[in-house]
């Protein structure tokens, strides 16, 4: 909307009614509207996670409510990215009802969820793309992958997604902090490469929507974003690397998402299906447990050095991407 009445040449200008728009947005609703929102219990397991009883929680139903506010109000949208917003929009409903259910959904109903929305990002990105990606790391440009494959592959990418994601969520600042490192990351692969355009100040209001939340989430918090925001976050980034048309970059350039919370997955699943009860026996997981717990980081030094860490790969992975 506020995109057609700027001039193209005024970019710049554009980019800074977008930023700084996006921020009071996020800012203010939810400085405004925290109070409305279920209060977390604890949890008794968790590293430090009686620090978190009575604050308010799912605040990522305004954070992407905010996200998709801004994306209406300065992004000039197409019929894909609408279908985008309306998936994220049902991916972050779902997080925000299990925040605030008495009784915690269980995984399948969760999980099923999860792969409706993944079916409708994998199929729309397809319709709309097609399925010829790049390799980035690999210098190997305009691979044609069978339909049926690269809708499947997509669909694993944003099931990974939304759960590490997710297991991330469990220190003041991480998941925010790791999330717009690898946004930024597509963002800049998007920008420089003119790749999907149209998604690039999409994506830009999305880290700076998390940085206003940031705001608020930075050790120690006032408030916590909750799987309403966790695995909406997931879908974001999953569509971002998708669009960068280098969909196996995410690898690196949310590695240390990955790592975190993907670590867990393997290792629940290896004793759950497999019945392998010493595997990993002497690593806690998610890895930021680990850190905490055997370690002996604090919050701050777990969010700064995962968030350096990150940092140094995320530039690789530009370095390598920008030669496509």
């Amino acid at each position: 909307m506020i995109s057609n009445l700027i001039p193209t040449q005024f970019l710049n200008i554009y980019y800074g009614i977008l930023i700084l728009g996006s921020f009071f947005i996020a800012f203010f609703g939810i400085k405004l509207f925290r109070g409305v929102l279920p209060k977390d219990q604890g949890r008794e397991y968790a590293v430090n996670g009686q620090l978190s009883e009575g604050k308010p929680r799912g605040a990522g139903i305004i954070l992407i409510i905010a996200f998709i506010l801004s994306s209406v109000l300065f992004v000039p949208l197409n019929s894909e990215l609408i279908i985008y917003l309306a998936l994220i929009f049902i991916e972050m409903m779902s997080g925000y009802l299990d925040d605030g259910s008495k009784v915690p959904w269980g995984e399948y109903k969760k999980g099923l969820i999860d792969l409706v929305v993944a079916v409708g990002i994998s199929v729309t990105y397809y319709s709309f793309n097609g399925s010829v990606i790049n390799f980035a790391m690999l210098g190997l440009r305009n691979v044609k992958i069978p339909a049926a494959v690269f809708i499947i592959l997509g669909v694993i990418l944003v099931w990974a997604a939304i759960n590490v994601t997710n297991c991330s969520d469990g220190v003041d600042g991480l998941c925010g902090s790791l999330s717009t490192i690898s946004l930024m990351t597509a963002f800049v692969m998007l920008f420089f490469t003119g790749k999907g355009q149209s998604l690039s100040p999409m994506l830009l209001i999305m880290v700076i929507t998390i940085t206003a939340y940031l705001w608020f989430n930075a050790s120690p918090s006032k408030l916590l974003m909750g799987d309403a925001g966790s695995r909406a976050l997931g879908v974001v980034l999953a569509i971002a690397f998708l669009k960068t048309g280098s969909p196996f970059t995410f690898i690196f350039a949310a590695f240390m998402l990955i790592l975190d919370g993907g670590l867990g997955l393997i290792k629940v699943s290896a004793i759950r299906y497999l019945k392998l009860q010493g595997f990993m026996k002497n690593i806690r997981t998610p890895i930021h447990d680990h850190m905490r717990k055997v370690k002996g980081w604090s919050d701050t030094q777990v969010v700064f050095r995962f968030s350096i860490l990150q940092i140094i790969i995320s530039l690789v992975v530009i370095a390598f991407a920008l030669k496509i």
